[in-house]
């Protein structure tokens, strides 16, 4: 039977560690799973802890430092902290796929053991359920709670990693291509925006702190994102308020708006509504109920 886009309703859910989120020598913050829309697009963007996505079915795309890798089920691609990425969901064919992320001190040694590097972000696991089983061990680790989850996270992760080590000692790795990402002075603008989305920055202050004009950044950066400084900002800050909104249940929705750099309330609403697709309160209500205080 053929399956469309159409066909498939997109999901969402993620499930936070419930001991701790420190990141300390190696810790598992959160995993989640979706099944995406299509064309959904994460990025560019920059994180600050280890990410990896499994793909379960469906096709899309990752790029980073400017190479593309076009992934299927059983590709997994792992996202470094503070490299520029984004990744994107085919518009035919969406992935669907599950996640985990971490971080400490310890978490560039494993990856490494793994046999992941810079050169080598993505990994063919093949047709084998083991990967995605060993992820969803961890959520239903972290939906059982008790203190020691994060522990039991932590030895999934490790066999995660096996797992993909051994995929990554016999495979042949999927040929990258060009694509976005690559550009020095977009990398700037974005570690730029994401440290200073908070505050009442413009893009014209930040193009006189970088030291260029407006004009140009904006046909730099729209060049190799697809779309504005304005547009990467608005989005960057509706991206932290729906985090805010799963994790700080005590925070009001103004509260929030004030925190990732709206003046206006009823603005960001506006705004929340409009990319969401439902205003800030009902977000939080769909978060409250299905039970993740995680983030995406």
């Amino acid at each position: 039977m053929e399956h469309t886009a159409a066909m498939r309703t997109p999901t969402y859910m993620v499930v936070s560690n419930p001991v701790s989120i420190e990141h300390g020598d190696l810790n598992v913050l959160f995993s989640g799973e979706s099944q995406t829309r299509p064309g959904h697009r994460i990025g560019p963007k920059v994180y600050d802890f280890w990410l990896l996505h499994h793909v379960l079915s469906g096709t899309g795309v990752y790029r980073v430092d400017g190479a593309e890798y076009r992934l299927r089920a059983g590709h997994a691609f792992l996202i470094e902290p503070g490299r520029l990425i984004e990744y994107e969901a085919d518009r035919n064919d969406p992935w669907k796929y599950r996640w985990v992320a971490f971080a400490g001190s310890r978490s560039g040694e494993l990856v490494g053991a793994a046999g992941f590097s810079a050169s080598r972000p993505v990994v063919d696991a093949g047709p084998g359920l083991r990967p995605a089983a060993l992820i969803g061990r961890i959520q239903r680790a972290f939906r059982g709670g008790g203190r020691l989850a994060g522990l039991e996270a932590e030895g999934y992760l490790k066999l995660l990693m096996a797992e993909y080590g051994k995929a990554l000692a016999r495979e042949a790795l999927p040929v990258p291509g060009p694509g976005a990402g690559g550009n020095a002075i977009v990398r700037r603008i974005v570690h730029y925006l994401s440290t200073q989305y908070a505050e009442p920055v413009s893009i014209e202050l930040m193009a006189s702190t970088l030291g260029f004009s407006r004009a140009y950044l904006s046909r730099v950066f729209k060049r190799h994102t697809g779309m504005t400084p304005v547009a990467y900002l608005l989005r960057l800050r509706i991206d932290h308020a729906r985090r805010l909104l799963r994790e700080r249940m005590e925070l009001t929705v103004e509260q929030i708006a004030a925190s990732v750099g709206f003046q206006d309330p009823l603005y960001f609403s506006k705004q929340f509504r409009r990319i969401c697709g439902m205003p800030p309160t009902a977000y939080r209500e769909q978060m409250r109920r299905i039970g993740s205080p995680g983030r995406g």
